[in-house]
């Protein structure tokens, strides 16, 4: 494993996405409508604003609040937020909150999507 994912300015955070599954995780969500330097600083800022970087703390933190935060997480904290929450649920309901086990046991995407979109993708 490398010590650094070279996606930001940050030596901090590219130590955090290449060390830490949840973070890398939550970085490829941040990955839209912002550069990929934002995106993957969102970890860092996120860990640093909540004291710790883990499925269960963002499950239940009011993440809106904290992406609202200035300077802002994303340029749509709102939404980033409610994906960033419901990643960490699924992290923590499906994998007791090792996304590493993300890699080392999803068969296929479908199942990384939780069980609300599962459903709602067959029901069309």
């Amino acid at each position: 494993m490398p010590d650094q994912l070279h996606f930001t300015a940050s030596e901090e955070a590219n130590a955090l996405i290449a060390a830490d599954p949840l973070a890398l995780l939550v970085g490829f969500a941040l990955d839209q409508q912002v550069t990929v330097q934002k995106a993957f600083a969102g970890p860092l800022a996120l860990r640093e604003r909540l004291g710790g970087l883990d499925a269960q703390t963002l499950a239940s933190a009011d993440l809106e609040a904290v992406f609202r935060q200035r300077p802002a997480i994303h340029r749509f904290p709102a939404v980033m937020a409610g994906r960033v929450h419901d990643l960490a649920v699924h992290v923590r309901d499906e994998y007791a909150g090792d996304a590493a086990r993300v890699w080392t046991e999803a068969g296929d995407a479908d199942a990384l999507r939780p069980a609300w979109r599962r459903s709602r993708a067959l029901a069309r």
